[in-house]
């Protein structure tokens, strides 16, 4: 991507080129992927991003100088750890700038760029254009995007968004635009932006910073355009549309409302207050206030970081045992699992459980039964080839008369209201006093048919350009790609478990999100079930023999789902299990079980509503409720908290406690020794676990630009996006309640491989090592035979020696439900 430094020489087509790149690009509802809010910016140093974002869009990257204060009155900032960044920064002059952080008022505040210009329609022509004009272009974009909300369809269908207004303004009684000029601008075929532009700016030089300035003024509808633009694909009704024409509407009903109110004669505002492009993208130069909560940000993460890497370095490294373990289960690397892990490796020490990105190595798009369309259950970036279908005969789609599209007709809907509103009432009265699952109920467990079958073998058939199912070949790249990138390749036990994961709420616009990221926001249920028959095909276990991967007959996969809001696990094909590994399973259910139970006790202390006093079982089932509530904007917290990356083998983090803030990735370094495996865990964890951190990040650093602001005003705009009330811009981020016990620090890496090795990885693709040479991510590595931690700085690594001491604990459970605060990390000794 080449960035522009002067785009005020730019012609239309770069300037709008130089929008689409800045503008929000957050996919719609369905698709919610957790991506950088600034990726914009990614080409620039961390800090130098956050500076050039503040400046131009006033965007924080920060907390305020006094909530880092108060954080180090509180003992979570380290006086250690802030001594040790300023005299990395300033050497001997590191006491004169403890004294700015800890006594000076050194904040300065000054306007972003974005929006001077167009703020002169109000100042000085005394007229709210936004006002006027936004009301009807939301509704306008909304009614043409509608997703299935509306009762009744946008009236026309055209080429694409303008077309389509251009004939609904000819069909219309009504006019859409009033003023005899817009009236003949919209009419036209071929109306150019530039010729809209003439009359609303008048100076060519200005027309990038105005548009700037319009299309920011509701980045939400405009960013939304432009991904639908780029990716039709993410609607399930596509509607072609263009940001180009989308600001075209937009002019035009700037022109027609200046034309009303003033007549023709009104000057274009470039003339009277001429804005150069080119100014808007100034670089901006640090200042001392930058500096100061520069060094705050990385006094608050590094005292969270030297525990970590304090704890990695207590951990006595073991020789793992010959024998096979009791079982072995692969979870999502998503940090929820973190604790699921750790609780089952602790009911049954000689298990042995393994991270991977939960969507197992199997790409497809997955057409359910009675599904009209198909969606994609891989990651976002990944285009798949392959289609599975589910097929059930028995199955039924549930109907529920209240969302039934005749009660909104005039009789009927008449009568619905009189009847069916009764008893509508009393349900809601119910649900709020004992929560239940209804029809409202966005389940993970309905995914899937469990009982259906999936065309997961290829037969020759395609459809839409897509092959319907996998050859044996085919299964056996994903199986062999699946275990060799967690390094397991030998002692497979009886029953090994590939667990996906998936969420459930009543009360959750941003439900996608909850779900599996590398799942495109689906649930890992079709992919658990997918890679554990593959593994079991008898045909693709001789290919993966040829290949060196000899799995023993008695082995079987099973492929199951954990609900992470409800703490349940589903598992299915159990019919497959030979008589003897049936009754082992069943042995292992109840170890689940147990683990989940205790996993909803440690997510119990966040919750304030939820009363602690409750046995185990009793604790599950209310956190298990949450999911029911109609009136709970809190089911769970899904990544809240998360920080941490750790690619590594079991043994290298064993017994440490990392209170649910890490993403596991199972890797082996000496079954790795080119670093093939390494560089796809990495070219998919810092763009992933990266993108989930700093969306958290920035939501919650700046909840109301950055993030979606409290959920509770939202409302579900066309099924693609939400917005407070009727007639506002669409949020971009997360709700405030996703971030709220969040502390936003930046993803530490951990990766356990040689340095020479790593760097290599890390500079054979660019896209990652953007991540980490400008520390949008730290990255520090293992080195397996010194034991030495090395810290990444100046392209290069430099040996970090932690200053915390770890805690020793027996065991756990009496410090679940001491405090709702991050717990420090923990080396638990009975694991």
């Amino acid at each position: 991507m080449k960035h522009h430094t002067k785009p005020g020489a730019l012609g239309m087509e770069e300037i709008l080129h130089e929008l689409r790149h800045f503008l929000p690009a957050q996919a719609p509802l369905k698709d919610f992927v957790h991506h950088n809010t600034l990726h914009a910016f990614q080409h620039l140093p961390f800090f130098q991003a956050l500076k050039q974002a503040n400046s131009q869009f006033g965007y924080q990257g920060f907390l305020s100088l006094e909530e880092y204060r108060q954080l180090y009155r509180e003992g979570k900032i380290k006086g250690v750890i802030i001594k040790k960044v300023l005299e990395e920064h300033f050497g001997k002059s590191a006491n004169d700038w403890l004294v700015k952080l800890l006594d000076e008022s050194v904040e300065s505040y000054s306007d972003p760029k974005i929006g001077q210009f167009r703020a002169h329609w109000r100042s000085d022509y005394h007229f709210n254009l936004n006002k006027v004009t936004h009301p009807f272009l939301f509704r306008m974009i909304a009614a043409y995007l509608d997703q299935g909300i509306s009762i009744w369809s946008f009236p026309v269908e055209a080429k694409g968004f303008l077309d389509s207004v251009r004939r609904l303004h000819k069909e219309s009684l009504s006019p859409i635009v009033r003023s005899k000029r817009a009236q003949s601008l919209l009419e036209k075929d071929q109306l150019e932006l530039t010729e809209l532009l003439e009359i609303l700016v008048g100076d060519p030089d200005s027309y990038g910073w105005y548009l700037f300035d319009q299309q920011f003024a509701h980045p939400g509808w405009s960013g939304m355009v432009s991904v639908l633009e780029s990716q039709p694909e993410s609607l399930l009704d596509a509607k072609p549309i263009t940001l180009e024409d989308v600001i075209k509407f937009e002019c035009l009903l700037e022109i027609d409302a200046l034309d009303q109110k003033f007549g023709e004669n009104w000057s274009p505002l470039g003339v009277r207050f001429p804005h150069p492009t080119q100014e808007l993208f100034d670089a901006t130069l640090f200042e001392e206030a930058d500096l100061v909560l520069q060094c705050w940000q990385e006094a608050f993460e590094w005292s969270y970081y030297d525990e970590v890497l304090a704890g990695i370095a207590a951990v006595s490294p073991q020789v793992p045992k010959p024998s096979a373990p009791s079982f072995q289960a692969l979870f999502c690397i998503d940090d929820r699992e973190c604790s699921t892990r750790r609780h089952l490796e602790y009911i049954d020490p000689a298990c042995a459980t393994y991270g991977t990105p939960g969507f197992f190595n199997v790409e497809f798009y997955f057409q359910p039964e009675y599904g009209k369309f198909h969606t994609k259950s891989c990651p976002a970036p990944v285009t798949p080839k392959y289609l599975i279908k589910e097929s059930a005969n028995h199955k039924k789609l549930a109907k529920d008369v209240h969302f039934h599209q005749n009660s909104h007709s005039l009789v009927r809907g008449w009568l619905s209201a009189q009847t069916l509103g009764f008893w509508s009432a009393l349900k809601l009265v119910g649900n709020v006093l004992r929560p239940s699952s209804s029809a409202l109920e966005v389940s993970s467990f309905n995914h899937m048919d469990p009982k259906g079958t999936l065309t997961i073998e290829y037969q020759g058939l395609e459809e839409n350009g897509l092959q319907v199912g996998f050859k044996v070949e085919e299964m056996a790249d994903r199986v062999e790609g699946l275990l060799r990138s967690i390094g397991l390749l030998e002692n497979f036990s009886s029953l090994v478990y590939f667990v996906g994961h998936g969420a459930s709420s009543i009360n959750n616009t941003h439900y996608a999100g909850y779900d599996c990221g590398a799942c495109c926001g689906r649930p890992g249920s079709v992919n658990a079930r997918v890679a554990a028959h593959m593994a079991n095909h008898a045909e693709v276990r001789k290919v993966l023999a040829e290949r060196g991967i000899v799995i023993p007959e008695d082995t079987q996969f099973l492929g199951g789902l954990h609900d992470t809001t409800k703490d349940e696990i589903v598992f299915f094909d159990e019919e497959v299990l030979s008589a003897s590994n049936q009754t082992l399973h069943a042995s292992h259910q109840q170890k689940f079980a147990k683990a989940l139970d205790i996993n909803s006790l440690e997510r119990a202390r966040r919750f304030d509503t939820l009363k602690k006093n409750k046995p185990l079982a009793g604790l599950h089932e209310a956190v298990k409720k949450r999911a029911f509530s109609l009136f709970e904007p809190r089911p769970e917290y899904n990544h809240a908290t998360n920080a941490l990356c750790i690619v590594s083998r079991k043994s290298t983090i064993k017994g440490l406690f990392f209170d649910r803030r890490a993403f596991l990735n199972s890797y082996d370094y000496r079954k790795d020794p080119q670093g093939k495996a390494l560089a796809k865990i990495l070219g998919a964890a810092a763009p992933v676990c990266g993108g989930i951190n700093l969306e958290y990040y920035f939501s919650r650093m700046d909840p109301d630009r950055l993030g979606a602001g409290t959920k509770l005003p939202h409302n579900v705009m066309g099924l693609i996006g939400v917005a407070n009330g009727a007639d506002g811009d669409l949020r971009t981020g997360l709700p405030y309640q996703m971030v709220e016990i969040h502390d936003p620090i930046r993803l530490m890496m951990i990766v356990e491989q040689y340095p020479d090795l790593v760097l290599e990885v890390l500079k054979s693709n660019p896209a990652t090592y953007e991540w980490v040479k400008n520390y949008w991510v730290h990255f520090v590595i293992i080195d397996p035979k010194s034991r030495l931690l090395l810290r990444f700085t100046d392209e290069g690594f430099v040996e970090y020696t932690p200053e915390s001491h770890i805690d020793h604990l027996d065991h756990l459970q009496d410090k679940l439900l001491s405090t709702k605060e991050n717990l420090p990390v923990y080396l638990i000794d009975s694991l």
